[in-house]
């Protein structure tokens, strides 16, 4: 294990993964600028101008333009300067997550709105596959001709670029921090990739009977409607590495879902996660309400409930009844095994829902929703 993951375990509560590897990498590029320079220049990124002064810098804060709803925090800023003109390049960086709610575009806007600028560039460097059409980053709301070259990459791109020019001990620990989060995978099917495509079916239909209708209509009993279509559950495991059937309250602002979590784990050999969770918005107008109820619950149930961001007012907050896909591998009958821990679950959330939670509980499915797809903002949710 790297020192850097030993550092971020150190971290109670949510690891945040992509701000912690995000100082990490801007640190060791702000020592290196040789190394930066090339690596820009390996992706034609910049041509071999000779820069007098580079500044990088993180969580750069901008106010919001006119056209945009809330202010802007950037990963990384770089400013190349020469003795007659300066160029700036925002990175953003996501390791687990996706681009949510079009932040590449508003950061293509801040960007053309920087004064006396030569080069304007955004590069959007992911871990996992998010494709982004340049036009729709380019888009410009000023009805201007595009201004800001944009580039996307892909951090095994990095790891691969960064071995070859390994110099000192914090190199390798990157290295190895990267690889431990699965950030050196490059684009060659392995072993386990090739038993995940021959095995996917089965895994899918076994996942699929732990959550028949027997569950189904349980959870809807007692949440009000659920999603019933496999593809919205098939949408909630290719955009959050989850296999869930779930319902929503009020409007989208508050949420709870039944099945698997974390089907995509960062270390292999990690086990994926069965239960169920409630979680409420940032926006929610009770979302204090809400949140209340649950510290009540953690505070009261700590050993049977988990939480997550139940003190951080800008994120989604959830609490949780989970066990470990691993505790039912020693039972005889799996299936049977799930199916009654599913039961169980939904009998939990139904219990804490009588004594802690004042809040009108009714359930409106994906297929009830309206003709604007609103599953959309489901998934962007941090859970």
């Amino acid at each position: 294990m790297s020192l850097f993951t030993n550092l971020l375990n150190l971290h109670s509560g949510n690891k945040p993964r992509e701000d912690f590897f995000t100082e990490i990498v801007a640190y060791f590029l702000s020592l290196n600028n040789d190394i930066l320079l090339d690596w820009l220049k390996h992706h034609s990124i910049i041509s071999d101008d000779n820069y007098s002064s580079i500044n990088i810098s993180t969580q750069q804060k901008h106010q919001a333009l006119a056209i945009h709803t809330e202010d802007s925090r950037l990963d990384i800023v770089v400013e190349l300067s020469t003795a007659l003109s300066t160029d700036v390049i925002f990175i953003e960086s996501k390791i687990g997550a996706k681009d949510g709610k079009n932040a590449l575009r508003k950061y293509a806007d801040i960007l053309s709105n920087f004064p006396n600028v030569r080069h304007r560039i955004l590069i959007y460097i992911t871990r996992d596959y998010d494709p982004k059409p340049k036009e729709e980053i380019n888009k410009n709301y000023f009805g201007l001709s595009p201004k800001v070259n944009f580039f996307q990459l892909r951090w095994y791109q990095f790891h691969a670029f960064l071995k070859k020019r390994t110099t000192d001990i914090l190199a390798k620990e990157i290295l190895i921090f990267m690889e431990n989060n699965r950030m050196s995978q490059n684009n060659q099917f392995s072993s386990i990739d090739l038993l995940t495509m021959v095995n996917f079916n089965k895994t899918l239909n076994l996942m699929e009977a732990t959550l028949s209708e027997e569950i189904r209509d349980k959870f809807a009993e007692n949440f009000g409607n659920v999603t019933r279509k496999q593809t919205t559950s098939l949408t909630q495991f290719r955009a959050k590495s989850r296999y869930i059937i779930y319902t929503h309250f009020a409007g989208w602002n508050a949420w709870c879902g039944l099945g698997y979590f974390d089907l995509n784990p960062d270390i292999l050999t990690d086990y994926p996660s069965l239960g169920i969770l409630l979680e409420v918005s940032p926006g929610f107008v009770n979302r204090q309400q809400i949140i209340e109820s649950m510290r009540k619950v953690i505070n009261e149930q700590p050993i049977i409930w988990g939480h997550s961001n139940l003190y951080k007012s800008q994120e989604w907050s959830s609490i949780f009844y989970r066990k470990s896909l691993q505790y039912f591998l020693s039972t005889e009958d799996h299936l049977f095994a799930i199916k009654s821990f599913f039961l169980e679950s939904i009998d939990e959330l139904k219990k804490i829902q009588n004594s802690y939670f004042d809040f009108p509980w009714k359930g409106v499915s994906t297929e009830e929703a309206t003709e604007v797809d609103k599953e959309e903002d489901l998934d962007t949710s941090p859970s």
